[in-house]
């Protein structure tokens, strides 16, 4: 047990050694630094200028019907009332569109509390940012933006104040407006730019975060309670499995003999020899299947 755990230890401290900008709590802790989360906004979303966070939550847990549960890696509210929610995706399981419809139901769940009018949700224009390791529409384009629009009329907006954008890391060509962000999606490739003054910021941040004895402990706390659950959800299954098929086995045994008009008091010597039960757990055992197939 001690080898054990001791091996799970060096695995979570390897695992928070080798964190980067696109691990889950390395990104959400990196964003808990104001100056380096409204840079990150401005530059994914240059023309909204925001120049003060006034919300920042990372790691939010959103409680949704039937049990289904949502973590917003960061959530951001600026000065003028938009609600930013930024994401970091690394593995491309083929369900981003319909994540980022669930994620827009849940934050104007949150913004529109009960009695308040639909209106209100007209003082938080909202903005999914998603940043992805992978090209998921596959045009090559740094970043895609969507609006809801008339399929008729693509100038015409619905205008209800909701924009997602997803950010390609693998892109190769950048527009003029792309270019603040072209640095920050090179760091996620682990192409680090020292020239840049963002870039720099941030890993020096990172690099403070994995100093940071406290820290460390959470996540290391958190990992091996994790790597527990996971065992002992891996013990349940076998157990349960074993369970099950020893149940299987009962059964065929039992329903053979019944086959062949053995006797009841010789099917309980059966279940005992066989399955170490009781000779009570198999008296009762025969006395509620052998009855069923009467």
């Amino acid at each position: 047990m001690c080898k054990k755990l001791s091996e799970n230890y060096e695995k979570a401290l390897e695992k928070w050694e080798k964190m980067t900008i696109t691990s889950d709590p390395m990104f959400g802790m990196a964003m808990q630094n104001k100056e380096i989360c409204l840079e990150l906004i401005n530059r994914a979303l240059p023309y909204l200028k925001a120049t003060q966070i006034v919300q920042l939550t990372t790691q939010k847990d959103i409680n949704v019907v039937a049990g289904r549960r949502v973590r917003y890696e960061v959530y951001v509210q600026d000065e003028d009332g938009n609600i930013i929610v930024i994401e970091m995706q690394v593995a491309d399981r083929q369900n981003l569109p319909y994540r980022l419809r669930y994620y827009q139901e849940q934050i104007d769940h949150g913004l529109l509390l009960p009695g308040k009018d639909y209106r209100d949700l007209s003082l938080h224009p909202t903005y999914v940012i998603m940043f992805c390791d992978f090209d998921y529409f596959g045009y090559g384009w740094a970043r895609y933006v969507f609006e809801m629009a008339c399929t008729r009329n693509h100038q015409l907006k619905l205008g209800d104040q909701r924009t997602v954008v997803i950010f390609n890391a693998l892109a190769k060509e950048f527009t003029k407006d792309e270019q603040p962000i072209k640095n920050f999606l090179a760091l996620m490739c682990n192409q680090v730019d020292n020239k840049s003054r963002f870039i720099t910021k941030i890993q020096d941040e990172i690099v403070k975060i994995k100093q940071e004895p406290e820290r460390r402990r959470g996540f290391m706390k958190f990992e091996l309670d994790l790597m527990d659950a996971r065992r002992e959800g891996r013990e349940e299954g076998i157990k349960k499995g074993q369970l099950k098929a020893e149940e299987k086995g009962k059964n065929k045994l039992v329903k053979f003999l019944t086959s062949q008009k053995t006797a009841p008091s010789e099917i309980v010597a059966a279940l005992v020899n066989v399955y170490q039960m009781s000779e009570k757990a198999a008296q009762e055992y025969v006395a509620e299947h052998v009855k069923v197939r009467k």
